[in-house]
């Protein structure tokens, strides 16, 4: 009888414990920091980047992020935060992003997600094993391929888990051959251009669990226990929360897309450049900072107002600092999941563009 009332009791305080980590962890969006691991699918802080840097290893096709602990000891001092691993096939390339170092596979406990590009590196997918908002809608057994089940334990037991289109990444043709930058976009079918307004917010975030506070980095998992695949667009966005009825909603609710920031031609160094505040020190065709692309819906006037500040941040920025050695730094709306799947893509040779 003790323990019937003793579990009824903690049954009973489960809500104001959950409102209480609320209260005392706040999000990267907030707080500027990485706290637990549910961090690295929240977006970025609004003021200032978190800044990363990628370890390549070319022997084994893995790549490891990390958070930088101090800016001046890049190399040696950092936090461990996702690793991939890079996997040939016949008609394609994939990433398998985990949150473990070693063990990186999609039957692990700790895989989160993976990046698939097509034949000619020039299209990446994005895949994340958690829905981009709670109503989106899986497909029903049997419209699917279905997989073996894994491990159930997820960030939130309360949303099934599965393989979802979140953003895709476009390399265009480089006109200029060898000798010009890299061209790139980049749609992210879960967040709506409105986040990016004063008062937006990215959909579908998930939320800290009384669980998590008792996981690290290395043993929180984010298992997926079905394989169905399910395309997003633009039209999707308007079951979050009260349908559009005009067509400024609707321009709101578009996914926001993502465009590299244009270099400039440096006439002393003859080389096309980028202002990376010292973050980049090696000159490469793969580096590249991402700004928000404002152009209008097809159809739609030119606004003549100027664009919002938030919409001539820079939102990721990826350069190359030593021989496998390469700085990631973002910011909101972008997650650390998303931001490092970014930067895969960049790793792949693109053979359609140089």
């Amino acid at each position: 009888m003790a323990c019937s009332k003793a579990c009824c009791c903690m049954c009973c305080s489960l809500p104001s414990w959950r409102n209480m980590c609320k209260e005392i962890v706040k999000s990267p969006e907030f707080c500027g920091k990485l706290t637990f691991p549910v961090s690295l699918k929240q977006p970025g802080p609004r003021d200032g980047m978190i800044q990363c840097f990628i370890k390549r290893d070319k022997s084994n096709l893995t790549y490891h992020l990390f958070l930088c602990l101090s800016p001046a000891l890049l190399v040696e001092n950092g936090k461990f935060l996702l690793s991939a691993k890079r996997t040939r096939r016949t008609t394609y390339t994939e990433y398998v992003i985990s949150m473990d170092a070693d063990n990186i596979s999609r039957s692990s406990s700790t895989y989160i997600g993976k990046l698939r590009s097509n034949f000619l590196g020039t299209k990446f997918i994005i895949y994340d094993t958690q829905p981009p908002y709670t109503t989106a809608q899986i497909p029903p057994p049997g419209t699917g391929r279905t997989s073996r089940r894994f491990n159930s334990k997820r960030v939130s037991p309360k949303v099934p888990s599965g393989t979802y289109n979140i953003a895709q990444v476009t390399y265009e043709l480089n006109v200029l051959g060898t000798r010009g930058p890299r061209r790139m976009h980049c749609m992210m079918h879960s967040i709506p251009v409105s986040a990016l307004d004063t008062d937006g917010t990215v959909p579908g975030q998930p939320e800290l669990l009384p669980c998590a506070l008792e996981d690290s980095f290395r043993s929180i998992s984010f298992s997926k226990s079905l394989d169905h695949s399910i395309e997003f667009s633009s039209a999707r966005f308007s079951d979050i929360g009260a349908s559009c009825s005009n067509d400024e909603e609707d321009n709101k609710m578009r996914p926001l897309v993502l465009k590299n920031k244009p270099p400039r031609w440096h006439e002393q160094l003859q080389c096309w450049c980028l202002n990376f505040r010292g973050r980049v020190t090696v000159a490469s065709v793969k580096n590249f900072q991402l700004i928000a692309a404002t152009q209008p819906a097809a159809g739609a006037p030119t606004p003549s107002q100027p664009a919002p500040p938030d919409h001539d941040k820079i939102i990721l920025q990826f350069g190359k600092v030593g021989k496998d050695m390469f700085t990631m730094d973002y910011r909101y709306p972008l997650s650390a999941f998303q931001a490092f799947a970014i930067c895969l893509s960049s790793f792949d040779t693109k053979l359609a563009c140089e």
